[in-house]
């Protein structure tokens, strides 16, 4: 039924695809009629467009011939030589009817999925054009600094014909240059660069001059699903020097390298034993067959199988866990424990097995836990009782203990609980650090998860495979990776500000996105960003080939095939793109062409500075090229004529990747615009996704049939198995991007608060508004703090505390006036203000007697002339704003820091059948009305004892008379004035 309806009415995509096709059909009429036009004419039309949308029409109705223009103009630029990348070419682009179908979509703020070679970069240039007539700025938003400078520079020449400015933003832009940029037209640049300077504009820049990002208008994110969707796990964070560093990282690495490595010689202990038990029934030689064990054996054989449960659990990467995988039976009876300890009724004998082991490894969930014999293990290596370094202290029942000690008295009690605080901090500290030492040794891997470039400690992007200098793990975790790798340990950090891309990006008014594979997140880009997916159609029919898996049993046995593949392609002149989820597997099979005398590419982290070159040549005939996550690079391949003759570019993965999409993205890196192409994965029962992820059903088809050493696996379930392993592993990780946005939607509503308020300071002409409506509101604060529990107002107990916070002081017959809470609440405002107006006048006078000094100095001819323009009233408002900057960006620094140690602490809340996100919601809004009454506090307070330090008359004519008569050189600059807080 819904077949023939469908049929009958259409899809939703194919009644939006005939409604662009339409709209396709105007431009086209319009462009036609351009051509008529001489260059000046044409050029003219941006300037009239701007002129039609100021008069009040709207960009919707623009659009046909706003394209059409664009279009235009690409067609006056054919035979133009433009310079990308360093390579001088001509430009040989005039958008087709199905780029200009994308780019009304992007226009609506829709997705566009456009296959690779679809010529993505160019459809974007036309939604930028017609929303950059606005005057508001334009984001397009790439995967790197390489693609963000390579299309600006490919699309500039277009947008410059039309009268607008472009600009690119890498991480190599300094920060002087970025307020300009962002005042261009049309702006290219990574995620985390406009991320990081929306935060630094609303974390660190301490004037309205400082901040460069002007607004959030429209945006287009190339590669959406890697931008939005892969990287939406991890936020972006500011960190800077921590105010108390208590890192324990050098005094830490020794023991734990010596509990780990206890850990290593103890499994290989057990490894040993049980392969001697296995060898001797004869049930690791492939060559033998499966033969029925005695009773006493096959016990033998459990036991020896229970221990390699054992260390697949303490060491789950163990060389001999390995071998034991690659026997179909026996990998099924390890499968059977695995399934038998994981029931509850087991849980007992499971914890047992586990209690010889230092320490349980959980790849899966990327945990461990250290077990009893590991902690008293810790305790023998470093001197310190169990219960100091693993046990966590109830700081309310040891306030209680001592407020029962009568001895003491108000003043010794506080000492005492003040005492227990700072060793609770201490061991809090220590714990955290022992946590993320352990987590580097034993889940961070180099080449992997970072590599070592000169001396330092440098991520890996897991999806783009580039590395990322400058950029640190948060939370300890870079401190203890070089601690692990004997590597100078950096100064500790704090978060400065944090958001994730979900919550930057949600914040422009038009999002729109491009990607080749965006279709199978539509359902998470609808509901996290309220966009749609647009599958667009192809220029040309896919000319691509694809071969089904080949599944070995053995990482050996597939580079073995992998090689045997390269060559016989090799050798028949065809260009072979061969794409690595890790630099560590990329170097291998490195080593392995070099050792066989093929000559080839290595794109990496370690070589991504040679990227265009290698990009340039790996369609030219008889190349190879090894690249790391190739996917979401952005580039094309392009191959001749010849190449195509002999069948195109070759596309061979060495594993299936965890994401299904990325697995497209490198198949599509063949096959573009119609060209032939073939592509061909290559897996092995070895690789992290088969290994942790895949079903049990693969086991039982290996006992079905195990193919002779070196032959590959093929069968329709193994096919469907893989794909339920990546399915299980998307899952895990929108579990991860949508837990870290329920944390942060929370967060998000502090933070823009926080950055709201903090912008009105920055923009205000006049500080003294504020200071005296938060005078106001402390007074408020401080009367209700007065009040006692039973509900009674105390006059004389809020008098004593105005008194002791501020110089102010009040009669007894004031007191005694026996005034209502609202008349004695003004009467102490009043106070308040006229002493803080005196302070204000003190400091004005001051400034005066400095400015007229200057200027009788500067009459005489002793110093120049260029004095500081500004009026006193000025000069001072800009030094209580940055006073109140100062202490309101040093209170958020403490405050995230405590919702950090909420984050980490409240997932335990679930012991107590508690919901941890709703006890986050809770504590973090009591922490954040803590921190404004804080706020209050602190500003009000320092409002009335701050000084300004300035020379006397008689010292600046002192200095500048030692001066003339030869003494060292004194700066005399009238802009800076020293101040006292």
């Amino acid at each position: 039924m819904f077949g023939i309806l469908k049929k009958v009415f259409g899809t939703a995509q194919s009644r939006k695809v005939s409604r662009y096709r339409n709209i396709v059909h105007q431009i086209n009429r319009f462009e036609l009629e351009y051509q008529t036009l001489s260059d000046d004419q044409l050029k003219q039309k941006t300037a009239q467009f701007k002129a039609r949308l100021a008069s009040g029409e709207d960009l919707k109705s623009l659009l046909p011939e706003a394209y059409a223009v664009v279009k235009n103009a690409c067609r006056r630029l054919v035979g133009t030589e433009i310079n990308v990348s360093g390579y001088r070419q001509k430009w040989d682009m005039i958008p087709y009817d199905v780029q200009l179908m994308g780019a009304i979509s992007l226009f609506e703020g829709s997705i566009a999925e456009m296959q690779t070679g679809e010529g993505k970069t160019l459809t974007a240039s036309l939604p930028l054009y017609l929303y950059a007539l606005e005057g508001k700025g334009t984001h397009l938003i790439t995967t790197n600094d390489y693609l963000a400078e390579r299309d600006c520079e490919w699309i500039s020449p277009v947008f410059h014909w039309l009268g607008l400015k472009t600009g690119a933003l890498t991480n190599a832009t300094p920060l002087e240059e970025r307020r300009e940029i962002y005042t261009r037209d049309v702006i290219y640049g990574t995620a985390s660069e406009f991320g990081f300077d929306y935060l630094r504009d609303n974390s660190m820049a301490t004037s309205a001059e400082d901040q460069v990002q002007s607004s959030h208008h429209f945006a287009i994110v190339d590669e959406v699903d890697s931008i939005l969707i892969d990287e939406a796990r991890t936020p972006l964070i500011i960190s800077g020097p921590s105010n108390q560093s208590n890192q324990m990282y050098d005094e830490l690495k020794s023991p734990v390298s010596a509990l780990v490595k206890k850990q290593s010689v103890f499994t290989n202990e057990i490894a040993q034993k049980a392969e001697k038990i296995l060898t001797s029934l004869n049930l690791l030689d492939k060559s033998l067959e499966a033969k029925k064990l005695n009773k006493v054996d096959e016990e033998k054989k459990q036991n020896a199988l229970k221990d390699l449960w054992v260390v697949s659990k303490g060491m789950p990467r163990h060389d001999f866990i390995k071998t034991v995988r690659e026997h179909p039976d026996l990998r099924a009876d390890l499968e059977k424990i695995d399934t038998l300890y994981y029931d509850k009724q087991r849980q007992e004998e499971r914890a047992e097995l586990l209690s010889i082991l230092y320490i349980t490894v959980d790849e899966r969930a990327s945990e461990y836990e250290l077990t009893d014999k590991g902690i008293h293990t810790w305790s023998e290596l470093t001197g310190v009782e169990k219960t100091n370094d693993f046990t966590m202290l109830d700081l309310g029942h040891e306030y209680a203990l001592i407020d029962a000690i009568d001895s003491l008295d108000e003043a010794a009690k506080l000492e005492k609980k003040t005492a227990i605080q700072k060793a609770d901090a201490l061991n809090k500290e220590r714990h955290h650090n022992i946590k993320q030492m352990l987590r580097a040794h034993l889940l961070m891997e180099k080449d992997v998860d970072y590599i070592i470039q000169e001396g330092k400690v440098v991520i890996i992007d897991e999806n783009t495979g580039r590395p990322q200098p400058g950029r640190r793990f948060s939370d300890g975790l870079h401190q203890a990776i070089e601690a692990k790798e004997e590597l100078d340990i950096q100064e500790e950090t704090q978060t400065y500000a944090t958001i994730t891309l979900q919550n930057y990006f949600r914040m422009y008014e038009t999002l729109a996105g491009m990607s080749g594979t965006a279709m199978p997140e539509a359902r998470e880009f609808q509901e996290i960003y309220k966009l749609e997916v647009v599958a667009v159609p192809t220029y040309k029919p896919c000319g691509r080939v694809d071969s089904e898996d080949e599944v070995y049993m053995t990482k050996r046995e597939k580079y073995h095939a992998i090689l045997s593949e390269v060559q016989d392609l090799h050798k028949k002149g065809r260009p072979i793109l061969i794409g690595t989820e890790t630099v560590e597997v990329s170097e291998t099979l490195s080593r392995i062409f070099k050792q066989n005398g093929l000559k080839h590419n290595v794109l990496n982290a370690r070589h991504h500075d040679q990227e265009a070159e290698i990009i340039a040549s790996a369609g030219q005939k008889g190349a190879i090229t090894i690249a790391t996550n190739m996917a979401g690079r952005g580039t094309d391949i392009k191959i001749s004529k010849d190449v195509c003759d002999l069948g195109g570019l070759h596309v061979l993965g060495s594993t299936r990747h965890q994401s299904r999409r990325i697995d497209r993205q490198l198949r599509g890196r063949c096959g573009r615009l119609g060209d032939p192409g073939t592509s061909k994965f290559f897996v092995s029962f070895e690789d992290d996704l088969m290994r942790l992820f895949a079903s049990p059903k693969m086991t039982s088809i290996l006992q079905r049939f195990r193919p002779p050493e070196g032959e590959p696996i093929s069968a329709s379930m193994l096919t469907k198995s893989i794909e339920t392993a990546q399915k299980r592993v998307e899952q895990r990780n929108f579990t991860i991007r949508k837990h870290t946005l329920e944390y942060d939607d929370v967060m998000n509503r502090q933070r823009k608060e926080f950055y709201s308020f903090r912008q009105e300071i920055l923009s205000a002409q006049n500080m003294l508004t504020y200071i005296y409506t938060l005078l106001q509101d402390y007074c408020g604060q401080l009367l209700d703090e007065s009040t006692n529990t039973s509900g009674k107002w105390d006059s004389t107990a809020f008098a004593t505390m105005l008194c002791e916070l501020f110089p102010i002081s009040f009669s007894e017959s004031e007191l005694k006036e026996h005034l209502s809470e609202e008349a004695f609440e003004k009467k102490a405002l009043q106070k308040l203000v006229h002493t803080f107006k005196n302070k204000i006048e003190q400091q004005k006078r001051k400034l005066e007697e400095h400015r007229n000094a200057l200027h009788e100095l500067a009459a005489a001819g002793l110093i120049g002339d260029n004095l500081d323009k500004k009026s006193t009233n000025q000069i001072l408002s800009n030094v209580l704003r940055d006073i109140f900057i100062t202490i309101i960006d040093r209170l958020w620094q403490e405050h995230l820091l405590h919702i950090d140690h909420l984050r980490s602490e409240v997932h335990m809340r679930s012991v107590g059948q508690k919901d941890p996100l709703m006890e986050f919601k809770h504590e973090s809004f009591a922490l954040f009305q803590d921190f404004i009454q804080k706020m209050r506090s602190r500003i009000a307070q320092k409002m009335f004892i701050f000084e300004l330090h300035v020379p006397s008359p008689e010292e600046l004519k002192a200095q500048i008379i030692r001066m003339h008569e030869g003494a060292p050189e004194l700066a005399l600059d009238s802009n800076e004035i020293d101040i006292t807080p």
